[in-house]
């Protein structure tokens, strides 16, 4: 520990000043983001006018649905739902081994959030494909029946034919096409979990491997298989689901990790201002003439850590729509 961070001194000074209008204008961005991209409302009313998609629409069936028509959607649901049990395993057990003092870090944060978004991933994906199940059997029912009414079935003559015919085109060409309900409220929570744990694992991940483990660990950090998994599984999982699911990744919002970042950032400092503790990463202290830099640093890895995720769904879909034309599902 560095300096007493429960004193007067400790904050009001330059550097928690620059680090503090960082922060604080992090947020009001995001949030200037939300409000202009998230109002459905707004954003029906725009798709309306301008006959466009708005760039947040979420349909129902984006949640649990996969990325293939080949695919069925209950490996979507059986990996959602091993992938939570895992997750919810190794966090227990870290806070039976550890204590529940690792909520104090960012990791844990990010860690229970992504065990959140497994849980009610499978929940969804339980709805979703009761739902397709029920269309399915729906589907053969309308054929059963069909197949009952041939033999009372009278084939129609040849000018009936003709004339069946032309109303058959005339209903096609004024039919429009078909698009799933839009999603509610729930589904497009669950979306931006799934934004919010996309960019924050990178993050985690990319700052605990890149700038902690080579730098910090031998006198700080003991590696354990806990720490390892903590930093890497939660990964890997959303990974699968990635690959797994068809939801699509609106860029602006980037803005729900930005203020996921934020907020925890702000949890330090009112712990921190209350009580002289220790930080839970050294580029937090704000003793350090060069703390205004690591804030802006690790601020400015948001960027990278976002984009890269979005980079990854765009490689993923170009591969699948080449590879497999008839059964990717297109996102608009």
């Amino acid at each position: 520990m560095t300096a007493d961070t429960a004193t007067l001194s400790y904050w009001l000074n330059w550097r928690f000043s620059l680090c503090a209008v960082f922060v604080l204008t992090s947020m009001v961005v995001a949030a200037i983001l939300i409000w202009k991209f998230e109002d459905r409302k707004k954003s029906e009313h725009e798709e309306r006018e301008n006959q466009k998609e708005a760039p947040g629409l979420l349909y129902e069936d984006e949640a649990w649905n996969t990325c293939l028509k080949s695919i069925h959607p209950a490996w979507l649901l059986s990996f959602r739902v091993f992938a939570f049990i895992m997750l919810l395993a190794l966090l227990l057990a870290n806070v039976v081994i550890d204590g529940g003092g690792i909520f104090f870090f960012y990791t844990q944060w990010t860690f229970t959030l992504v065990t959140i978004y497994f849980g009610f991933g499978s929940a969804i994906s339980i709805y979703g494909c009761r739902k397709h199940w029920g269309k399915v059997g729906g589907y053969r029912a309308d054929h059963s029946s069909l197949d009952s009414e041939q033999g009372t079935y009278i084939p129609p003559t040849l000018g009936e034919t003709a004339d069946t015919s032309n109303q058959s085109k005339r209903l096609d060409a004024h039919e429009a096409p078909y698009h799933p309900p839009k999603a509610g409220a729930w589904a497009y929570a669950f979306q931006i979990i799934y934004q919010t744990c996309s960019g924050a694992v990178m993050l985690t991940d990319s700052v605990f491997w890149l700038i902690i483990f080579p730098f910090l660990t031998s006198s700080d950090y003991s590696l354990n298989f806990l720490i390892v998994c903590m930093h890497s599984i939660n990964g890997v999982f959303l990974l699968g689901d990635t690959i797994l699911n068809c939801m699509r990744f609106p860029l602006f919002r980037i803005a729900y990790f930005v203020l996921w970042t934020c907020i925890f950032v702000v949890f330090q400092w009112v712990i921190h201002a209350c009580v002289n503790l220790w930080w839970p990463y050294p580029f937090l202290d704000l003793s350090s003439s060069y703390a205004p830099l690591w804030y802006l640093g690790v601020g400015l890895m948001h960027i990278p850590c976002y984009g890269i995720f979005a980079l990854i769904i765009k490689l993923k879909d170009f591969l699948l729509s080449r590879s497999f034309p008839e059964s990717f599902r297109k996102r608009t």
